[in-house]
């Protein structure tokens, strides 16, 4: 049905919750390969998703904007499921908990013996995600 009226079901879904589910015009998310776009009519794949930020459109406008630590999204003709390990309205998100969040993941980073220069740890790129999302 969602094909028929050009649209795509969407459904960001976490282990706590269903956090969004709605018909809409398009949805782009970064995948781990890059950012990619669904429209109604997509080929079906799985793609495995980055710490960064859901756009989901109404027309050619971003209408809601949704961060993800990571997980997997799932795409048909028809509909998108995201299940993502943790999300949340970037609207939500606390400037000052984000910021002190990459502060913190930074300084364990350095402090780690085995840390690796130029390799950041998964913690640090999923908040250095989170702190671009609500700078976006």
């Amino acid at each position: 049905m969602a094909e028929k009226e050009g649209k795509i079901e969407v459904e960001i879904v976490t282990p706590v919750k269903l956090l969004f589910s709605e018909s809409t015009n398009m949805v782009v998310i970064p995948g781990g390969e890059g950012d990619f776009g669904v429209l109604t009519g997509h080929a079906p794949i799985i793609s495995q998703v980055r710490a960064g930020t859901i756009d989901i459109y109404k027309g050619d406008k971003v209408s809601t904007q949704i961060f993800v630590e990571g997980g997997i999204a799932e795409v048909t003709s028809e509909r998108c499921t995201v299940l993502a390990e943790d999300a949340l309205m970037v609207e939500d998100i606390d400037k000052t908990v984000a910021k002190n969040r990459l502060l913190k993941a930074r300084a364990a980073q350095e402090g780690d013996k085995d840390f690796v220069d130029g390799l950041d740890t998964p913690e640090v790129v999923a908040a250095e995600a989170q702190v671009s999302a609500i700078q976006s």
